[in-house]
């Protein structure tokens, strides 16, 4: 039972959401990674998201460049947190998928993250951020996660002197 959905509108977005899945995969967090599109796949990505719910899913994670509907058309489709990760796929530089994603009409919230690797890192932890409101365990790796990269900070200052 995956408890977040990693959807890409493209294979060629693979590689720009991998971050996210080491990310989840870290937490122990299980999850789908696949590939459906708002446009190409609309029955697919429909069909996903409801047996994702009947199985317990809980987060879904949508990436997509240029037109970025996929988190919007999931976001309509179900109840639970979306995030959407707009990625940069166009001579627009990602603003086309920024906007796209962020600009939800009322009632149908996604939660927009960064371009590219570090919105897709961030969507791992805002997914396990919302899935440890309810598992005291997942809360407490992360902040055993946020202890090592405050720890690896300062270490850092300490090899400058």
């Amino acid at each position: 039972m995956p408890q977040v959905a990693v959807f890409i509108g493209s294979k060629s977005d693979k590689e720009q959401m991998l971050p996210c899945t080491q990310v989840l995969d870290e937490l122990n967090i299980s999850y789908l990674f696949t590939i459906t599109s708002a446009h190409r796949t609309p029955q697919r990505t429909e069909n996903l998201i409801r047996e994702l719910e009947q199985d317990g899913c809980q987060v879904f994670i949508c990436a997509a460049g240029m037109a970025a509907h996929l988190a919007g058309a999931v976001a309509a489709r179900t109840i639970k947190p979306v995030l959407g990760v707009p990625l940069n796929a166009s001579a627009l530089n990602g603003m086309d998928a920024l906007l796209a994603t962020v600009q939800m009409p009322p009632g149908f919230p996604v939660g927009t993250l960064a371009l590219d690797k570090a919105g897709a890192k961030n969507a791992a932890w805002l997914a396990a951020q919302i899935l440890a409101l309810s598992d005291s365990s997942l809360a407490e790796k992360i902040v055993q996660a946020r202890s090592q990269m405050q720890e690896e900070v300062s270490r850092a200052a300490e090899q400058l002197r």
